[in-house]
C-alpha cells in the first residue's frame, strides 16, 4: 500500500471581511509542467492585426501605438511582417500587398513567412480594420504575460543558481517584474478640445478658492504656491543641519493634520526618532530634554497633548535604509492603494540607489530623479523629495543657495516642478559677535525684517507653474520646529518656552531683553547643534570635515 505525500497549502485573508482562504501550493513537479507548456498566445488576432494593417494603411497609426515591436508576436513570421510594414509606412506613408512581397524577398525571407499566397491570405483575413486596436491589445497583452513567464523562468533559475544573499536575488527579481510593469504605462491622447472643458471644469471646481493644492499650513509659502500640486516633484534642498528634515516633519504633520494622507519615506532616521522630533515640535518642548527625559511636570502635560493631536494624523512612515528606486515605487504604490495618500515625503534623494549599476553616481541620481518624477505623475499626489547641496554656498559671500548647487546630478533641477532652498544666516554666524551686535542694532531700531536671529528663508528658486520668490519662517531651535514669520518679539520678562502654539521668537529666547527689562535668561555665545542631533543649530567642525563633497 503506498502512500501519497501531503499537498502543502497556505492561507490567505481577506483584508474586506477577514474571512480565511485556503489555497494549495503547487508541488515543484507541477511548476515543471507548467513551465513546459506551449505560452499564451493569439494567432488569429495576430492575423487580425496585420490584415487590418494591409487592408486599411491608416490604421497602422493606431496600432503601433499598442504594439512595441514585432517581438509582440508569438509567430516569427508574423513579427517579420509587422516589422516590413511599419517600416514601409514609416518610409512612405502608405503600403500594399506588392510593397510588401518585394521588402520581404529584398530581404530574403518571403518563403520563410509563408510566400505571396500567404500575404494575400492575411489580407482577405478580416472585412474591416475597424477593430485593428482591439486585435492589437489582445495580442499585446499576450505577449506581456509570455515576457512575465520568461522572468519567473529567469527568477527561478537564478533563485537555484545565485550564491549571493536572498535580498539581491530579491532586488533583482522585482526589477524584472517591475520593468515589464513599466511597459503597460502609455497615455491617451486626447484632443484640445476634451482638454479645455477639463480645465474650465476644474477651474469652475475651485472658485473662490485660494489654494487648489493640498495645503503646507505655512501661509506665505501657500500664497505663492497656491498649495502642493497633485503629480508635482518638489525639491527641498539645503546644507547639512539647515533643517531639511525638521521642515519636511513640519510639513507632514500640517498636511497630516488637514486630513491628507502622508508617506513618509526615511532614509537617513528611525521612525522613532521622527517621531519624538515630532513631538518635540509639536509640543514645544525642547527636544533635547526629550532625548535626555529630563522634562518637567509642564512638559509632560505638554506631551501628552501632542499625542493626543498626532494620535490619529494620517502618517505612514517607512524607515528602510538604502532604498532602491524600484521599491521605492513599489512600497508608495501599496501604500497609496492602501491609505489614499496625499502627498509623500522622501528624506532623502542621494541616500537611494537605483538598483542597477550605472556608469557614474551622476548617471545613478538622473535616473533616481526621472524615476521619483514618474511616481509623482503615476500616484498622482506631491511628492516632496530633500536633497543635499554642495559646499559652493558655503564659499560664496551671503551663503545663499543656488539650484547650480544640486549635488550629484544637474538633471535633479530639470526634473523637478519647483526647487526650495533652505537658507538661514544664522548657521554661518553662531560665534560672530559683530555679526550678532548688528542684529541687536536692528532690532533697538526697530528694524526687526532685518535680524536674521532664528529667522529661516525658504528660496523658491524654480516653479515650472508659478512665480519664485523667497518665503521666510521662524525657527524655533529648541523644538527643531518652523512656523509662520514674525518680527514681533515677546515682552520682556515673559518666558515663552514651553508651548508650540506660545514658542517665543528664537531670537528673543537667546537674547537679553530688547527695552532694557529683566531678561528670561542671560545671554551666552552661540554653539553649534547638540551631539547627533542633524538639525540642530550651527556647524559641527568635525562633522563638516567629515561630510563629502
Amino acid at each position: 500500500m503506498s502512500t501519497s505525500e501531503p499537498k502543502p497549502f497556505t492561507t490567505k485573508t481577506n483584508g474586506t471581511h477577514g474571512a480565511v482562504k485556503t489555497e494549495r501550493q503547487r508541488s515543484p513537479a507541477e511548476m515543471s509542467k507548467l513551465l513546459d507548456r506551449l505560452p499564451p498566445h493569439a494567432i488569429e488576432a495576430e492575423m487580425g492585426v496585420l490584415g487590418s494593417m494591409l487592408l486599411e494603411p491608416q490604421a497602422i497609426g493606431d496600432v503601433v501605438l499598442v504594439l512595441r515591436s514585432g517581438a509582440d508576436f508569438f509567430k516569427p513570421a508574423h513579427g517579420a511582417i509587422y516589422d516590413a510594414i511599419v517600416e514601409l509606412y514609416d518610409k512612405n506613408s502608405s503600403i500594399d500587398i506588392v510593397q510588401l512581397n518585394q521588402v520581404l524577398q529584398d530581404r530574403d525571407v518571403l518563403e520563410s513567412v509563408g510566400g505571396t499566397n500567404y500575404l494575400i491570405e492575411l489580407a482577405n483575413a478580416v472585412p474591416t480594420a475597424a477593430h485593428a486596436t482591439h486585435y492589437a491589445r489582445i495580442v499585446r497583452e499576450k505577449a506581456m504575460i509570455r515576457e512575465l513567464i520568461h522572468a519567473t523562468g529567469e527568477i527561478l533559475a537564478t533563485a537555484y543558481e545565485h550564491s549571493d544573499d536572498a535580498r539581491s536575488v530579491l532586488e533583482d527579481a522585482e526589477q524584472r517584474i517591475f520593468r515589464i510593469a513599466q511597459q503597460s504605462e502609455q497615455s491617451e491622447i486626447e484632443s484640445l478640445h476634451d482638454l479645455i472643458k477639463a480645465t474650465m471644469e476644474t477651474l469652475e471646481a475651485n472658485e473662490g478658492k485660494q489654494l487648489i493644492g493640498v495645503p503646507t499650513g505655512f501661509s506665505e509659502l501657500d500664497e505663492i504656491t497656491t498649495g502642493l500640486q497633485k503629480g508635482e516633484m518638489i525639491i527641498l534642498a539645503a546644507r547639512p543641519s539647515m533643517g531639511k528634515t525638521a521642515l519636511a516633519l513640519n510639513l507632514t504633520e500640517n498636511v497630516a493634520m488637514r486630513g491628507y494622507g502622508v508617506g513618509f519615506f526615511s532614509l537617513e532616521m528611525g521612525r522613532q526618532q521622527l517621531v519624538q522630533r515630532m513631538l518635540a515640535a509639536r509640543s514645544g518642548i525642547d527636544s533635547q530634554r526629550l532625548r535626555r527625559n529630563m522634562l518637567q511636570p509642564d512638559d509632560f502635560r505638554a506631551l501628552m497633548a501632542a499625542c493626543d493631536e498626532l494620535l490619529d494624523a494620517p502618517i505612514f512612515i517607512d524607515d528602510t535604509p538604502g532604498l532602491s528606486l524600484m521599491q521605492l515605487r513599489a512600497k508608495a504604490r501599496r501604500m497609496a492603494q492602501k491609505h489614499s495618500l496625499g502627498m509623500i515625503v522622501i528624506d532623502y534623494l542621494q541616500l537611494m540607489t537605483s538598483g542597477r549599476r550605472a556608469e557614474s553616481r551622476q548617471m545613478e541620481v538622473s535616473e533616481i530623479s526621472r524615476g521619483v518624477k514618474a511616481m509623482a505623475r503615476e500616484l498622482n499626489v506631491p511628492v516632496i523629495c530633500l536633497s543635499q547641496l554642495n559646499r559652493a554656498a558655503e564659499q560664496r559671500e551671503g551663503h545663499r543657495p543656488r539650484m547650480s548647487d544640486l549635488r550629484e546630478s544637474g538633471s535633479i533641477e530639470q526634473d523637478a516642478d519647483v526647487v526650495s532652498m533652505l537658507h538661514r544666516e544664522e548657521y554661518y554666524h553662531q560665534n560672530d559677535e559683530e555679526w550678532n551686535e548688528e542684529m541687536e542694532r536692528y532690532a533697538m531700531q526697530g528694524e526687526t525684517y532685518k535680524d536674521m536671529r532664528g529667522v529661516a528663508e525658504l528660496i523658491i528658486a524654480k516653479q515650472r507653474n508659478g512665480p519664485t520668490g523667497t518665503v521666510k519662517l521662524t525657527w524655533i531651535e529648541a523644538s527643531t520646529a518652523f512656523k509662520d514669520y514674525t518680527s514681533a518679539r515677546p515682552p520682556a520678562g515673559i518666558d515663552h518656552s514651553s508651548g508650540y502654539h506660545n514658542a517665543p521668537s528664537p531670537s528673543q529666547s537667546h537674547q537679553p531683553s530688547r527695552d532694557g527689562g529683566p531678561a528670561p535668561f542671560n545671554p551666552g555665545k552661540g554653539s553649534g547643534p547638540v551631539s547627533d542631533f542633524r538639525d540642530g543649530g550651527g556647524p559641527d567642525p568635525d562633522e563638516e570635515n567629515n561630510l563629502p563633497d
